[in-house]
């Protein structure tokens, strides 16, 4: 279990607080000073919004594009600081950007994603840090590994910061997909179970990469129980250097914002209470139900691999498998069950039963040899 259990509260970060859900917007990228300082006044005057962000250096996937300002960019963060009373936040990725960003007096700084993913990177970043006192957001590593998350996680909390929160920017897609990263939320759910003092912000800008998914992701981020929203906001997404398919306009970023629906952890109504206690009753009692059918069927995968072993077959019978596959997405989808749930379910319960086959047949081989 990571020892994380000292953080500060969310709540205490800011002397003049903030209303929740946390709120962080701002571009992509600083492009210019008048860019910036125009998007920030925008988003100020809303009045939800706590901390502006916007990336300075912007190392690209492949070289050629528009990679950010630079140091430049952290006088022109000044400016708006002074001029909004917004916090500032950018990301950081070596000792030089945290010099930088600590002299110029940069409130919040984040770890990117490919940042995350490298050990080697994340030791040196927290040596530097160690002294620092302001809010650290840690993204999510570019592949879903929740070690590595924590791991990072626990490097910086070892270096003496307890101001630190995760964001949830989703993971790289090997296939193509309508959202630019796949959410996979039953990563930073676990992370939630496992590290119950550490704040989750959601990054629905880079998990849609397209404006037209942010709210929805924004939506089911706050429904499971995230802390805050990070939300690029462009005050011309359609100029922008960098990312402008998934930045708003302060303009939708207001929108979004009153028309999310932000619902309690809990309540005190007791006829919810008395409820939903009855309903999670009869999910206990099915869960049980299936539990005790799928080790029946475990026991019976272990009876047919003696048998294909005393027989000298194959484990992997393609044919039988496309034949499940076929059948039970027909069965799933009369039963009111999506395709995409009941495939990812066989999957998991094929992968199983192949590994409950091997080894019974290891362990026929290996009885065979002994007594030989």
């Amino acid at each position: 279990m990571p020892k994380l259990k000292n953080l500060s509260p969310l709540k205490k970060w800011f002397k003049d607080g903030f209303n929740e859900p946390l709120i962080i917007a701002g571009p992509c990228s600083a492009e210019s000073e008048p860019q910036l300082m125009l998007t920030a006044k925008k988003i100020a005057e809303l009045g939800k919004v706590k901390i502006f962000r916007s990336g300075i250096w912007k190392p690209r996937t492949r070289p050629g594009n528009f990679e950010g300002v630079g140091s430049e960019g952290l006088e022109w963060l000044s400016q708006v600081k002074k001029e909004t009373g917004l916090y500032t936040a950018i990301e950081v990725a070596n000792p030089e950007h945290v010099e930088l960003a600590i002299k110029y007096g940069i409130d919040v700084l984040w770890v990117g994603a490919r940042t995350t993913s490298n050990p080697f990177s994340v030791q040196k970043l927290a040596d530097c840090l160690k002294g620092f006192t302001g809010p650290l957001l840690v993204k999510n590593p570019i592949n879903p590994d929740i070690n590595l998350w924590i791991g990072a996680l626990e490097r910086f909390y070892k270096a003496g910061i307890n101001k630190i929160a995760t964001v949830h920017r989703g993971f790289y897609p090997f296939e193509a997909t309508t959202l630019r990263n796949i959410p996979k939320w039953e990563l930073p759910i676990e992370l939630k179970s496992q590290c119950r003092n550490l704040p989750i912000i959601c990054d629905p800008s880079h998990i849609s990469g397209n404006r037209e998914f942010i709210y929805e992701v924004a939506q089911k981020a706050l429904d499971l129980n995230m802390d805050g929203l990070m939300i690029e906001t462009h005050y011309h997404p359609t100029v922008a250097l960098s990312d402008m398919n998934q930045q708003l306009t302060p303009k939708e970023l207001e929108e979004l914002l009153e028309n999310l629906v932000l619902r309690r952890a809990s309540t005190r109504n007791s006829d919810f209470t008395t409820n939903l206690e009855t309903l999670r009753d009869q999910i206990d009692s099915i869960d049980q139900q299936m539990l005790e059918l799928l080790s029946q069927r475990m026991n019976v995968v272990e009876e047919i691999g003696r048998y294909k072993s005393e027989n000298e077959v194959k484990i992997l019978q393609l044919r039988r498998w496309e034949k499940i596959i076929s059948t039970r997405v027909k069965l799933g989808k009369t039963l009111g069950l999506s395709e995409d749930f009941v495939k990812k379910l066989l999957q998991l319960v094929h992968k199983e039963s192949i590994q409950k086959q091997t080894e019974v047949m290891n362990k026929i081989v290996l009885a065979e040899k002994k007594k030989s």
